[in-house]
This record gives C-alpha cells, sequence and structure tokens, in this order.
C-alpha cells in the first residue's frame, strides 16, 4: 500500500492507496482544456501598473505575494482572496492563486521583468497523484487550474513553477513597510476601467438592498432577522461578484450604535430603524460601500426622522466639499460642523465649538474605496488623510450620530437610535458624481421606495 508523499495535504483519515490504483488513476485520461470563463480580468492595464511601481524602485528585486491560506478549522480553509497588490499588478484574482508571488526582476537601470511563480497543473501520468489525492490544491478536489502556458497567454507575464522560487531577496511587500505604502499610493488614483468596475458594484449593491426591502415582512418574522437580512445581501454578492467587500453590517435598534455590528443576530422590531452597511464586491475584487438607515414599519417616526434628517444634512454638506485641490479632511470636517450645530439646537450640546460632538459620531465620516473597502490604507498621511484630492479618487461620505442607550446626556426618546448614510463618490473635474445615487436618501424617498417595493412583495 502506498501511503501520501509528505508534501501532500491529505486527510488524517484518507485510505492508503495501492500500486494498483496508483496506476489505474494515472491513464486513461483525455486531453483536458481550461474551462473558458466569462470574468472580466485586468490584464490590459496591468502593464503600465508595473511599469509604474518599476520607476519607484530602480534596480531593485520587488516580491510581492498573494497570500497564503488560512486555517479555518482543522482541515477545512477560510475562503481565499488575494492580497489586493498582487491583483491589482497581475489582473489574477481567483481563489487558485493562494501561494503564488509575483516577482519583478531588474531587467536594466530603469526597468523590471515580471515573473509569476504559480503552482504549476499536477500531472495524470508520472506524478505523484496529486491531482486526485491533495485535498487542498488538487485538481479533483477544488477543480481545474492553469498550465503555466496557459497563464502566460492570461496574463502575459512570463510564469515560472512555484517551487523554483525558493527564498528571494529583495523588498518583499508583506514585510517592507516603503513597498507596501508605495502600492497604496499608486492605488490612490483609480483610472476609468476601475471607476467602471466601481460602479459595477455599487450597482450589484443597489439590487442587494432591493432584495432586502422586499425580504423584511419574513426577517421581521424570524427571531434572528438581522441574520435573514445578512443572508439576502450575500446572495446577491456572490450570484453578481465574489462575495461581500466586507461583513455585512445588518443592525436594528440600538445595535446601529455599534459601529461594526456584525453579529448580525438580533430580531427586528418594526418600530425601530435598521441600519444596513453592505457592499458587493465583483469578480475583479472592486468593492462598493453603502449604508442606509431605513424604518422597518415602512416609515420613519418623527424622532426617527429628526436624528436622520441632521444626518443627512451632514452628509449633503460633506459631498458639496468634494471637488480636486479640496483637502481630504474637508468633507469630513463639513459634516461634522452640521452635526455639531444640529447638537446644539437640540439642547444635547452647550454650543457648537470644540471636539465634544465626537462623543456621539465616534469616526471619521469617510474614506478611500477601490480594492479594499478601507483602500489604499498603507498610504503616507501626507498622501491620504493630509492629502489634496484629485480627479479619479473614489471615496465614501458616511456622517452618523450613535446616540448610544445608557447615554444620560441625552433625552430618553434619543436613546438607543443610530443612523448612518453613506454614498459612493468619484471626483471630477468639476466636483464630484454621486455613483449611489440610485438609492434614495431623502426620508420621503425612502418612504415611497421601500413602499413601493413592500406592495410589490406582498403582491
Amino acid at each position: 500500500m502506498t501511503d501520501a508523499p509528505s508534501h501532500l495535504n491529505t486527510g488524517s483519515h484518507d485510505l492508503a492507496v495501492s500500486p494498483e490504483l496508483s496506476r489505474f488513476m494515472a491513464g486513461d485520461w483525455a486531453p483536458s482544456p481550461l474551462p473558458a470563463s466569462d470574468r472580466v480580468a485586468a490584464y490590459a492595464v496591468t502593464p503600465a501598473r508595473r511599469a509604474r511601481l518599476s520607476a519607484l524602485f530602480p534596480g531593485e528585486r520587488l516580491v510581492v505575494r498573494a497570500g497564503e491560506l488560512k486555517v479555518r478549522t482543522n482541515d477545512c480553509d477560510h475562503r481565499f482572496r488575494p492580497y489586493s497588490a498582487y491583483a491589482w499588478l497581475t489582473g489574477l484574482t481567483g481563489e487558485d492563486q493562494a501561494g503564488h508571488v509575483l516577482v519583478m526582476e531588474p531587467s536594466g537601470p530603469h526597468a523590471h521583468e515580471a515573473v509569476l511563480y504559480l503552482r504549476p497543473r499536477s500531472p495524470r501520468a508520472d506524478g505523484d497523484g496529486a491531482f486526485y489525492r491533495d485535498r487542498r490544491y488538487g485538481e479533483f478536489w477544488i477543480g481545474r487550474r492553469p498550465e503555466l502556458a496557459e497563464a502566460e497567454r492570461l496574463t502575459g507575464i512570463r510564469c515560472a513553477p512555484l517551487d523554483a522560487l525558493g527564498s528571494p531577496t529583495g523588498r518583499d511587500a508583506a514585510s517592507d513597510p516603503e513597498l507596501a505604502t508605495a502600492l497604496s499610493e499608486l492605488r490612490l488614483v483609480k483610472d476609468a476601467w476601475e471607476v467602471g468596475q466601481l460602479q459595477q458594484a455599487v450597482d450589484h449593491t443597489v439590487a442587494g438592498f432591493e432584495d432586502v426591502v422586499r425580504a423584511l415582512p419574513r426577517a421581521l418574522a424570524h427571531p434572528r432577522g438581522e441574520r435573514w437580512i445578512e443572508g439576502v445581501f450575500g446572495l446577491r454578492a456572490r450570484a453578481e461578484g465574489n462575495g461581500t467587500g466586507y461583513e455585512t453590517i445588518a443592525a436594528s435598534g440600538a445595535h446601529a450604535c455599534a459601529l461594526h455590528w456584525i453579529r448580525n443576530d438580533g430580531r427586528l422590531n418594526g418600530d425601530e430603524l435598521l441600519l444596513l452597511d453592505a457592499g458587493v464586491e465583483t469578480d475583479t475584487l472592486y468593492t462598493a460601500d453603502i449604508t442606509r438607515t431605513l424604518p422597518l414599519s415602512g416609515r420613519f417616526s418623527p424622532v426617527q426622522r429628526q436624528v436622520y434628517e441632521l444626518v443627512l444634512a451632514a452628509q449633503e454638506a460633506g459631498m458639496a466639499a468634494l471637488r480636486p485641490g479640496a483637502s481630504f479632511r474637508d468633507f469630513h470636517r463639513a459634516g461634522m460642523r452640521v452635526i455639531a450645530e444640529g447638537l446644539a439646537d437640540w439642547g444635547v450640546l452647550k454650543d457648537a465649538e470644540g471636539d465634544l460632538h465626537r462623543r456621539y459620531t465616534l469616526c471619521s465620516s469617510g474614506h478611500m474605496l477601490g480594492l479594499d473597502v478601507h483602500d489604499c490604507g498603507k498610504a503616507r498621511a501626507q498622501s491620504y488623510l493630509d492629502g489634496i484630492l484629485e480627479v479619479g479618487q473614489v471615496l465614501t461620505v458616511e456622517p452618523g450620530l450613535y446616540l448610544q442607550p445608557d447615554d444620560e446626556t441625552l433625552p430618553a426618546e434619543l436613546r438607543g437610535i443610530g443612523v448612518r448614510v453613506e454614498d459612493d463618490l468619484v471626483v471630477t473635474a468639476d466636483g464630484a458624481r454621486l455613483m449611489s445615487g440610485a438609492l434614495p436618501r431623502t426620508v420621503d424617498g425612502i418612504e415611497e421606495w421601500m413602499g413601493g417595493l413592500l406592495d410589490a412583495a406582498r403582491g
């Protein structure tokens, strides 16, 4: 009997393979071409991206890894998503990229040759049986992956077997802060292709929000209605793209006062609000990031309207501040002025000066958006947080009020209300274009939109 070679990922309960079975499995296989794919890819635009990176590090070897699989439980891995910079430089976005590495080898004083080190397809004959025995990478376990020549034709990058890589010296994005920073800053401004992918993500997300509203009657009847909402949106995200770009926040009632409520285990109450923060990630890994706060009854109560309209006014002020040449922080400052003045008008604050409003707003009110939901996070402050907006940058504007249920500085009727309104915008020559405008934002618009969807859902 033949035990598995030590490098194969077999299960502890797998049976040994007899020599007869090994010979039988090795022969009589027809040619198996790489299946056609309808996935859009960025292969045509990646050479220019690599050239921009090359110009920043003349004569230096650069290493950008896709990342490794991570165990979820025992022999089951988390679903794999490549490192964003690897996807940006190669156009490769699939789950089969685990362990792969892009190396940019210096090929002159001001140039690099890109080489992709990939796990080749396992041979059927004269192999170790990995194609049917390896649970982690075997073709019969996870599906067909390209031959090296097929990968070269797809990407336009020279490909080599992963086991030929060894331990490359040079700058490694996983451990070199300067390279990681450069890879973030190169992605701050999106090209037209990227903006198109982000618009697609937004459009699918809008459809997911519509699905959620149609599903509200069933969600309201379920003991964990927040999970129902999460599942409904997740179905749209997986059907239309790679999945969600981040864990969906489906926060009802006072749960909305927790900024990143992802437990989503609460019951829905028809008298309360639902804060839904969710985004579809495309197959090319660009994600939307949209939040709407919706009345579960279909109509806002007077106090819910009061809080919502202050947050909406803050968002309007923030969006109006977006333009080329403005400071990145300007839109946050504009929105927070509106919030502080509103809280003072309500008597919650003595006046609108200072930063005491932050007890109720907690965080900044926007961020860059792209391959990561909080995109370009390794960029230097001078290029991002303290930087100047440029045409082609895509960002969110998302002010919120989080009025904690145990906050004794608030009148009782305001406690336990959380509201956030978040939209995605691209900076243009004369301001910014609202990418997510298909979702209503005003109180009247939301009520009319929800009413139409709910009426249709009820038949």
